[in-house]
Protein backbone atom coordinates (compact mmCIF):
# COMPACT_ATOMS: atom_id res chain seq x y z
CA UNK A 1 0.00 0.00 0.00
CA UNK A 2 1.56 3.62 -0.93
CA UNK A 3 2.39 5.57 1.99
CA UNK A 4 1.27 9.70 0.91
CA UNK A 5 1.29 12.71 3.36
CA UNK A 6 -1.19 14.70 3.01
CA UNK A 7 -1.08 18.46 4.70
CA UNK A 8 -4.22 21.17 4.38
CA UNK A 9 -5.75 24.08 5.46
CA UNK A 10 -8.70 26.09 4.63
CA UNK A 11 -9.67 29.66 5.95
CA UNK A 12 -12.71 32.38 4.87
CA UNK A 13 -12.46 35.65 5.44
CA UNK A 14 -15.99 36.70 6.64
CA UNK A 15 -16.86 33.71 7.87
CA UNK A 16 -20.81 33.35 8.59
CA UNK A 17 -21.50 36.43 6.68
CA UNK A 18 -23.18 37.18 3.60
CA UNK A 19 -20.57 37.38 0.70
CA UNK A 20 -17.63 35.49 2.76
CA UNK A 21 -14.52 34.06 0.25
CA UNK A 22 -13.33 30.69 1.24
CA UNK A 23 -10.21 28.96 0.03
CA UNK A 24 -8.31 25.96 0.98
CA UNK A 25 -4.45 24.27 -0.10
CA UNK A 26 -3.46 21.46 0.21
CA UNK A 27 0.23 19.38 -0.43
CA UNK A 28 0.00 15.91 -1.31
CA UNK A 29 3.52 14.45 -0.84
CA UNK A 30 4.75 10.61 -2.13
CA UNK A 31 8.20 9.72 -2.11
CA UNK A 32 10.02 12.67 -4.22
CA UNK A 33 6.88 14.03 -5.91
CA UNK A 34 5.05 16.99 -4.35
CA UNK A 35 1.68 18.21 -5.53
CA UNK A 36 -0.07 21.93 -4.88
CA UNK A 37 -3.59 22.30 -5.14
CA UNK A 38 -5.90 25.30 -4.04
CA UNK A 39 -9.24 26.46 -4.79
CA UNK A 40 -11.36 29.55 -3.86
CA UNK A 41 -14.89 29.82 -2.90
CA UNK A 42 -17.82 32.08 -2.41
CA UNK A 43 -20.47 32.16 0.53
CA UNK A 44 -18.50 29.57 2.56
CA UNK A 45 -17.56 29.00 6.20
CA UNK A 46 -14.07 28.17 7.64
CA UNK A 47 -15.43 24.64 8.92
CA UNK A 48 -16.41 24.05 5.11
CA UNK A 49 -13.13 24.83 3.77
CA UNK A 50 -11.07 23.00 6.22
CA UNK A 51 -13.61 19.60 5.54
CA UNK A 52 -12.97 20.47 1.21
CA UNK A 53 -9.64 20.64 1.85
CA UNK A 54 -9.59 17.19 3.54
CA UNK A 55 -12.37 15.81 1.05
CA UNK A 56 -10.94 17.16 -2.18
CA UNK A 57 -7.29 15.83 -1.08
CA UNK A 58 -8.16 12.47 -0.62
CA UNK A 59 -10.41 12.30 -3.71
CA UNK A 60 -7.07 12.67 -5.56
CA UNK A 61 -5.61 9.29 -4.59
CA UNK A 62 -6.58 6.93 -7.39
CA UNK A 63 -5.94 3.70 -4.88
CA UNK A 64 -6.29 3.30 -1.11
CA UNK A 65 -2.89 4.65 0.74
CA UNK A 66 -2.05 4.69 3.80
CA UNK A 67 -2.24 8.55 4.57
CA UNK A 68 -0.74 10.78 6.89
CA UNK A 69 -3.09 13.75 7.22
CA UNK A 70 -2.16 17.01 8.97
CA UNK A 71 -4.25 19.68 9.84
CA UNK A 72 -4.26 22.74 12.08
CA UNK A 73 -8.25 21.98 11.75
CA UNK A 74 -9.40 21.11 15.76
CA UNK A 75 -13.07 19.83 14.61
CA UNK A 76 -11.70 17.96 11.71
CA UNK A 77 -9.35 16.27 13.51
CA UNK A 78 -11.25 15.58 16.38
CA UNK A 79 -14.41 14.55 14.94
CA UNK A 80 -12.04 11.86 13.95
CA UNK A 81 -9.86 11.16 16.70
CA UNK A 82 -12.41 11.81 19.70
CA UNK A 83 -15.13 9.34 18.08
CA UNK A 84 -17.54 12.61 17.77
CA UNK A 85 -18.71 11.11 13.93
CA UNK A 86 -19.93 7.69 16.26
CA UNK A 87 -21.58 9.78 18.13
CA UNK A 88 -23.11 12.16 15.66
CA UNK A 89 -24.65 9.09 13.24
CA UNK A 90 -25.58 7.00 16.51
CA UNK A 91 -27.31 9.80 17.54
CA UNK A 92 -29.25 10.17 14.37
CA UNK A 93 -26.42 13.32 13.31
CA UNK A 94 -27.38 15.23 16.14
CA UNK A 95 -25.16 17.15 18.36
CA UNK A 96 -24.21 17.50 21.44
CA UNK A 97 -26.75 20.05 21.68
CA UNK A 98 -29.48 17.71 20.49
CA UNK A 99 -28.78 19.73 16.76
CA UNK A 100 -28.40 18.64 13.60
CA UNK A 101 -25.25 18.09 12.79
CA UNK A 102 -23.71 21.07 10.51
CA UNK A 103 -22.01 19.85 7.16
CA UNK A 104 -23.82 16.65 7.45
CA UNK A 105 -22.91 15.83 3.14
CA UNK A 106 -19.82 16.92 3.98
CA UNK A 107 -18.84 14.51 6.57
CA UNK A 108 -20.79 11.74 4.65
CA UNK A 109 -18.02 12.12 2.08
CA UNK A 110 -15.43 12.44 4.49
CA UNK A 111 -16.43 9.22 5.59
CA UNK A 112 -16.47 7.52 2.65
CA UNK A 113 -13.41 8.64 1.83
CA UNK A 114 -11.79 7.97 5.09
CA UNK A 115 -13.23 3.87 4.56
CA UNK A 116 -11.36 3.67 1.23
CA UNK A 117 -7.90 4.69 2.97
CA UNK A 118 -6.18 3.82 6.03
CA UNK A 119 -6.11 7.77 7.28
CA UNK A 120 -4.41 9.04 10.41
CA UNK A 121 -5.19 12.41 11.42
CA UNK A 122 -2.76 14.54 13.10
CA UNK A 123 -3.41 17.49 14.62
CA UNK A 124 -0.29 20.57 13.81
CA UNK A 125 -0.50 24.22 15.40
CA UNK A 126 -1.68 26.71 13.06
CA UNK A 127 0.47 29.71 11.90
CA UNK A 128 3.40 28.39 13.93
CA UNK A 129 6.45 26.24 12.61
CA UNK A 130 5.17 23.94 10.44
CA UNK A 131 6.20 24.44 6.55
CA UNK A 132 4.13 23.15 4.95
CA UNK A 133 0.98 24.02 7.28
CA UNK A 134 2.46 27.40 6.60
CA UNK A 135 2.48 26.88 2.68
CA UNK A 136 -1.13 25.58 2.70
CA UNK A 137 -2.26 28.84 4.36
CA UNK A 138 -0.14 30.60 2.08
CA UNK A 139 -2.17 28.64 -0.94
CA UNK A 140 -5.87 28.92 0.48
CA UNK A 141 -4.86 33.21 1.01
CA UNK A 142 -3.93 33.09 -2.76
CA UNK A 143 -7.00 31.28 -3.80
CA UNK A 144 -9.30 33.72 -1.34
CA UNK A 145 -7.52 37.16 -3.17
CA UNK A 146 -7.93 35.38 -6.97
CA UNK A 147 -11.83 35.17 -5.90
CA UNK A 148 -11.70 38.67 -4.19
CA UNK A 149 -10.09 39.59 -7.14
CA UNK A 150 -12.67 38.06 -9.59
CA UNK A 151 -15.27 39.79 -7.77
CA UNK A 152 -13.96 43.18 -8.38
CA UNK A 153 -13.55 42.57 -12.27
CA UNK A 154 -17.05 41.59 -12.87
Amino acid sequence: MKEVTIYTDGGCRGNGKDGAVGGYGCILIYKDNIKEIKKGFENTTNNIMEMTAVIDALSLLKEPCKVKLYSDSAYVVNAFNQGWIEKWKKNGWKNSNKEPVKNKDLWEKLIELTSMHQVEFIKVKGHSDNEYNNRCDELANIAMDEIERNKLHK
